[in-house]
């Protein structure tokens, strides 16, 4: 992936561009400021090159860093937007709390915000301009749906969670929880975070085959942890899909393919590619146009034989 280099003791967001003038310094083009999450998992590579080729796009100067998944990174980077009195700031925020102090002062300054794909826990709703993302309540509740309906038997789930206190961790364990609410034969047995990587979910899936044997479902709050998981499935000596069923989050290309090949049993679709829709609101709320307060990406869900048909065309 393409990034700024961060030094995390003085964290400086560095640009992308043509470098020309900007409305904040004078000129007329259009600064945002946009603080990512990381690098952690293949739909951030996607949604990272989503906002850098929209941007780009759209005529509008991208102050780009990557937080490398930690909060006061994020923070920093924010803080640097305001001082360089940048348009519109964007970001995914890293967790859902411990925001409204860095977002007071870009009120302050009159900078408006933007959160794509991940939101705030806030009372104070004024503090930032829209949401930009998915459901992931519903998201949850997809997964939990199709296990629901495509389980017979006692059902031993491992539920491998995002970042602890990220909202799509969250309200994916929400929306699960909910779908298999009714069936008593469902049952999740351990619930781990594996940090939205391939290599945590790799670690978390062997250490709960050894502590849980009976698992027979893993639901993986994405497609990256799941990989992991598989991994450590075939390691065991059990066969992932068959043996044990797993669903995912995400549906980018890799996942996607074991998808197709079987080893994967269900993802849920969540869309990485926001930028244009970000850059067109960050247009909007610039001019001090009327947003919604939540804009909600379209996104589906794939079965092992639909993921074979639509693979090749996937941009993630």
């Amino acid at each position: 992936m393409v990034g700024c280099a961060l030094a995390l003791a003085t964290l400086t967001a560095c640009g992308s561009g043509d470098g020309g003038g900007s409305k904040a310094s004078g000129g007329d083009k259009l600064v945002m400021g946009f603080a990512q999450v990381g690098a952690e998992s293949g739909w951030r590579t996607a949604n990272t090159k989503s906002v850098r080729e929209s941007a780009k796009s759209a005529g509008i100067e991208l102050k780009f860093s990557d937080a490398q998944q930690k909060q006061e990174n994020q923070i920093k980077a924010i803080r640097s937007y305001i001082q360089q009195k940048v348009d519109v700031i964007a970001f995914s925020p890293v967790v859902e709390t411990g925001w409204d102090a860095v977002l007071l002062e870009a009120k302050r300054a009159k900078i408006p915000v933007i959160l794509t794909d991940r939101a705030v826990d806030s009372e104070d709703t004024s503090l930032y301009k829209a949401f930009l993302g998915s459901d992931f309540v519903e998201e949850g509740r997809k997964a939990g749906k199709w296990l629901t309906e495509n389980t017979n038997g006692p059902a031993n789930v491992a539920e491998i969670q995002g970042t602890t206190g990220a909202a799509p961790a969250i309200d994916r364990q929400k929306g699960f929880k909910e779908a298999i609410a009714g069936k008593s034969d469902i049952k999740i047995v351990a619930s781990q975070s594996g940090d939205f990587t391939r290599a945590g979910g790799k670690q978390v899936m062997e250490a709960l085959l050894k502590s849980h044997p009976d698992i027979n479902v893993v639901y993986s709050h994405n497609d990256d942890m799941g990989l992991g998981a598989i991994e450590a499935i075939k390691a065991a000596g059990k066969k992932p899909g068959t043996d044990i069923k797993i669903i995912t989050v995400d549906a980018v290309k890799a996942g996607m393919q074991a998808l197709a090949d079987g080893e994967i049993n269900y993802i849920v679709e969540c869309n990485p590619l926001l930028g244009d829709q970000l850059m067109d609101l960050a247009k909007k709320v610039v001019k001090g146009e009327k947003v919604p307060e939540r804009v909600v990406t379209e996104e589906t869900a794939f079965t092992s034989e639909q993921a074979a048909k639509v693979l090749k065309d996937r941009k993630y």
